[in-house]
């Protein structure tokens, strides 16, 4: 593994335009609980029930009490861990453009990033659904459920239902940086879930080097991705960039 994190600080070290893709994993030493896999919230409770744009739509009060009100208490604790901080570091040493995140939880802008794409919306941020106002959820009062907006208009999380379309906007983008990037780090994601995890292909397809950072292999890893560095998100990030400070 040593051998892996300095082979990652120095492709860093020479690299001019570096582009990052997060998943769930980024954020659990944030005690974000990951949507997905073992122990994720789906296998508590039905997304279709309480995530899908038909049930907020018809019932907007029941998915607040069995989802979002949860959400928001996590959210309002949660803060950066050093996996975002160590990406928002390689934004200040001008090697990191964007970060791509399947994340909702703003923790990447919180710890610095400038340039995050964030591919599934955010839930840091709700939006009337009657005049588009957009509120911190941190700012939210939730005395009333479901929570309004000054007009009258029920709050909704800015983020993307089951049932709706990630923004064009957000894929676009990320194609872009994926077609541009030279290292692509991909970070805590399963590779699961489309169409993000189609941009370390692009990235690869169009030349770049793809390093993965996870505890587990992803079907990315030896087809994809150049390495895999084994480990938690924010211990490999804070050695990576101890190495590369050595080296600029």
């Amino acid at each position: 593994m040593d051998d892996l994190i300095k082979k990652a600080a120095s492709d860093l070290a020479q690299a001019t335009m570096v582009s990052a893709l997060t998943g769930a994993g980024a954020s659990i030493e944030s005690k974000i609980p990951a949507f997905r896999g073992k122990g994720g919230l789906w296998e508590k409770m039905d997304p279709m029930e309480v995530a899908h744009i038909d049930a907020f739509m018809q019932d907007p009060a029941k998915v607040w009490k069995l989802l979002i009100r949860d959400m928001k208490e996590v959210i309002d604790q949660a803060q950066p861990n050093d996996c975002h901080k160590g990406l928002a570091q390689l934004e200040a040493l001008g090697k990191l453009q964007t970060v791509i995140t399947q994340n909702i939880d703003g923790l990447h802008q919180m710890a610095g990033n400038t340039d995050v794409i964030e591919f599934h919306g955010t839930f840091a941020w709700q939006r009337c659904m009657d005049c588009d106002t957009h509120v911190e959820t941190r700012r939210v009062d939730v005395s009333e459920i479901p929570p309004r907006c000054h007009c009258g208009g029920i709050l909704r999380p800015n983020a993307v239902f089951f049932g709706e379309l990630i923004p064009q906007e957000a894929l676009w983008r990320s194609r872009q940086v994926a077609t541009d990037c030279d290292i692509m780090l991909v970070i805590g994601t399963s590779a699961m879930v489309q169409p993000a995890a189609m941009m370390p292909v692009v990235a690869k397809e169009t030349g770049a080097t793809v390093i993965e950072i996870n505890p587990e292999s992803t079907p990315l890893t030896g087809e994809i991705s150049d390495y895999i560095i084994k480990g938690t998100a924010g211990d490999t990030m804070n050695r990576i960039i101890a190495d590369l400070d050595a080296l600029l």
